[in-house]
């Protein structure tokens, strides 16, 4: 019986990254109307998802609020959603329809922190094929916080530049280390897509 061989240039994505950043992509300026969404009233602990709407606070602690895609918010939606469709092309490849629910404003106060994670899963986040991150504080706004990467047990940081987009694989494992002085903010969003085939 002979193996089955699918040709090298169709089998791989010789341009596949763990993780690509862009900095500077949002201005200054547009970092604080993107922070100014933060809504006190309606903020909430962070859920874990796949399993339910539960917290666990030894595994992630943070509050959250959603930035809907309101005729005043849309222009977000679509600045990231052209950013990710982009990255994915030159990258990765994958079949992608839109984004994962509302995108949501993270708000790591002292203590707060999310452990390693993944966050493609079982159930509703099976489709989440590409996470995407903005970093909405400058560096000096806080201490720890670092959004890491890890790639064959070595950890990677991502860049703390203010207006920074992360976007990565939802397989990718990462974390947000504990926050011991200030406060980060940040956006994460999904783009998601049918199931692997």
């Amino acid at each position: 019986m002979k193996p089955v061989v699918f040709p090298f240039n169709q089998a791989t994505r010789p341009h596949f990254a763990e993780f690509v950043f862009y900095e500077g992509f949002f201005t200054p300026q547009e970092v604080e109307k993107i922070r100014a969404l933060w809504n006190q009233d309606g903020a909430v602990d962070a859920t874990l998802s796949g399993g339910g709407k539960t917290t666990d606070e030894t595994l992630r602690k943070t509050k959250l609020t959603f930035i809907g895609d309101t005729a005043d918010n849309i222009w977000l939606y679509q600045r990231l959603g052209q950013l990710g469709i982009q990255c994915n092309q030159e990258r990765y490849g994958y079949d992608l329809l839109g984004f994962h629910h509302e995108l949501q404003l993270a708000r790591y106060g002292e203590g707060d922190f999310f452990d390693w994670h993944l966050d493609f899963g079982a159930g509703e986040i099976s489709h989440r094929k590409l996470s995407i991150s903005v970093q909405l504080s400058d560096s000096e706004e806080y201490e720890g916080g670092d959004l890491q990467f890890m790639v064959n047990k070595n950890y990677y940081n991502a860049p703390r530049t203010k207006g920074t987009v992360i976007v990565f694989p939802s397989f990718i494992m990462h974390r947000v280390t504990p926050i011991t002085k200030g406060v980060r903010q940040s956006i994460v969003a999904w783009l998601a897509g049918p199931p692997y085939r």
